[in-house]
């Protein structure tokens, strides 16, 4: 077998720069947490992508998932060295991710000695529980991931650069 090497201060260059930027790649990985932020904004501008579900025939308006912002408000990018991500802490999240159903439940008053429901009092309401549809608002579409990996490509250019 025979072996040729090749000496260049440019490639070696290039590959200690490359080093470098793999083992702290903070910077792409900020860059990639806020490309990931902007898509899931876009999903809860756009209802889903694809459209999310609407609301039972029963329930009000304001559009699915935007009634009190509590829980668009709450998604949060995070980054470190290695690895990118957004999420959130509110705790109702995950149904509605994933859905699912609540399982039955008592309703007591907090602030009040009844609760009125359906034009009467009750000290307690037995709820039987509601289902909900998944409505996937931390999903990536391919446009977003063609857009990731574009992020990345003019990461190691900028490395190597």
């Amino acid at each position: 077998m025979h072996k040729i090497t090749v000496i260049s201060q440019a490639v070696s260059q290039a590959f200690s720069a490359l080093e470098r930027g793999i083992k702290d790649a903070t910077p792409l990985m900020r860059e990639v947490a806020f490309v990931m932020l902007d898509a899931v904004e876009e999903n809860f501008e756009q209802g889903g992508r694809p459209r999310w579900l609407g609301l039972a025939p029963d329930r009000r308006e304001p559009a699915t998932l935007k009634r009190t912002g509590r829980l668009r408000n709450s998604i949060t990018p995070f980054f470190d060295s290695r690895s990118a991500m957004v999420g959130t802490n509110v705790v109702y999240a995950r149904i509605l991710q994933e859905g699912g159903r609540t399982s039955a439940h008592v309703i007591r008053p907090r602030d009040a000695k009844a609760l009125r429901f359906n034009g009467g009092f009750y000290a307690k309401v037995n709820h039987p529980g509601s289902t909900f549809p998944a409505r996937p608002f931390l999903a990536l579409t391919e446009d977003d991931n063609l857009e990731l990996e574009l992020v990345g490509q003019r990461y190691l250019r900028s490395v190597i650069d």
